[in-house]
């Protein structure tokens, strides 16, 4: 793969309209405002990230996360940009090396669109309900790669699909994002039959097309069949969701009183050798506030792994040019930051992730998403019944119901739930379950 077709703002839907818009702006910033300024975008704010919203104590939601894996992705690839720089100097194309760090903040914001209400959980409840609940039954009447779809539902893929799909009344294109920009946030590419135990992958069948476009066009080898090597600038993506999720979860499981501040203190100075740890208490003891010593030094903890990954993608940048390159950066950079890397997983896996209310919500978002599921599927499969029309009304005009296959029609009722809120999945439950009626 090479640079100089890896970068391009040729747009999807409009690769035949040419209209230089001027200004100061890049068609990559373009990208990134549009996101910004988008439904989908402004949803995330009331999606779970890991714990739900405890009221007078603030932790990251989805919209906040994004935000933050942004900002951390830019200066990540403009770290990156600069080496690159220095090193293709002589190349006619160098100066496209400028715009990674747009490219790769814009695709930072659109990695979470397509995830469902209820954090993880939610996608694992979706690919439950057809794999061993009620939805079981549809699976002699699709194909094997749409159950595949189905049974895997992945937020990833749904992402592409948000930005691409072209809904009801919407134009060719979907959101018209750069080539570059939707490559940038496809970390699986490949179909959900390669999908494996992990149950990841990039596009549903329906985009499938879309995305081979994208690749042929932007020169992404291809490794076979339906199966390609990531575009280099979703490595700088993945490393930017891997330090935020799980450097703020630590900051987010002190703020909530389940990590004591030695401890989390202990578990972040391990990311630095001695020399360093001694800098940085001088500075931690300039406040008595606990969380804005774990603040100063999260800071801190993000910064060194920035570092980290940017010598890590430039030290192995020919292997991920050749797509010859596995694991992610994290996974490669240095032995100390590694481990200490490592403890924050393990520490979050056994104290936060398995949180009493953390576990709470799950459950109760599976049994919300696994209602919905049922009776809004059966909606559309007998959309004759009076009720199925008065639940067929609740669709936003945009989701297809009425499409002419099977698959799509239950795809018009995934767009419509991983695109809720967990607050509006929660009361359209109870109307439907008949807990409450709506006021007015």
């Amino acid at each position: 793969m090479n640079w100089d077709q890896l970068i391009s703002d040729k747009r999807l839907g409009l690769e035949n309209y040419q209209d230089k818009k001027g200004g100061v702006r890049s068609d990559f910033e373009r990208d990134y405002d549009r996101l910004v300024f988008s439904s989908p975008f402004r949803r995330l704010q009331n999606k779970t990230q890991v714990f739900p919203l405890p009221g007078s104590i603030f932790v990251h939601n989805r919209l906040t996360h994004s935000l933050e894996v942004a900002c951390v992705g830019k200066s990540l690839s403009n770290e990156v940009a600069l080496r690159l720089r220095e090193k293709y100097t002589d190349e006619p194309w160098v100066d496209k090396l400028r715009d990674i760090g747009e490219i790769v903040a814009a695709a930072c914001l659109a990695h979470d669109l397509g995830n469902p209400p209820f954090g993880h959980s939610g996608e694992k409840t979706i690919g439950a309900y057809f794999s061993e609940g009620k939805g079981l039954c549809l699976k002699e009447q699709l194909t094997p790669q749409q159950w595949c779809d189905l049974i895997h539902f992945e937020g990833n893929a749904n992402s592409l699909r948000t930005l691409v799909h072209q809904f009801n009344g919407r134009r060719p294109g979907g959101f018209a994002m750069t080539y570059s920009t939707l490559a940038a946030i496809v970390k699986y590419p490949y179909s959900s039959s390669r999908a494996g135990e992990k149950g990841k992958f990039g596009f549903f069948t329906t985009e499938k097309e879309t995305f081979e476009r994208i690749a042929s066009e932007l020169g992404m080898l291809k490794l076979g069949d339906e199966l390609y090597c990531r575009h280099p600038l979703v490595y700088m993506v993945e490393a930017a969701d891997d330090i935020c999720y799980q450097i703020m979860d630590i900051e987010d499981g002190h703020k909530l009183k389940i990590i004591g501040t030695s401890e989390t203190i202990e578990l972040l100075m391990g990311f630095f050798d001695p020399e360093r740890q001694q800098r940085i208490k001088v500075h931690m003891n300039r406040v008595a506030d606990p969380n804005e010593k774990i603040a100063y030094l999260r800071s801190c903890c993000v910064g060194q792994l920035v570092q980290e990954c940017a010598r890590t993608f430039i030290e192995h940048e020919d292997e991920v040019m050749r797509g010859e390159f596995h694991g992610s950066l994290i996974d490669h950079i240095g032995e100390r930051q590694l481990q200490a890397y490592r403890a924050c997983s393990t520490l979050a896996y056994s104290k936060l992730y398995r949180a009493s209310y953390v576990v709470d919500v799950d459950l109760a978002g599976s049994r919300i998403i696994n209602l919905l599921l049922e009776k809004l599927i059966d909606a559309v499969l007998h959309p004759e019944r009076n009720y199925s029309q008065l639940l067929l009304n609740k669709f936003p005009q945009q989701y297809d119901v009425y499409a002419p296959t099977l698959f799509e029609k239950i795809q018009a009722v995934l767009d419509h739930i991983s695109a809720m809120t967990d607050v509006y999945a929660l009361n359209l439950y109870r109307q439907l379950d008949g807990i409450s009626l709506p006021t007015v």
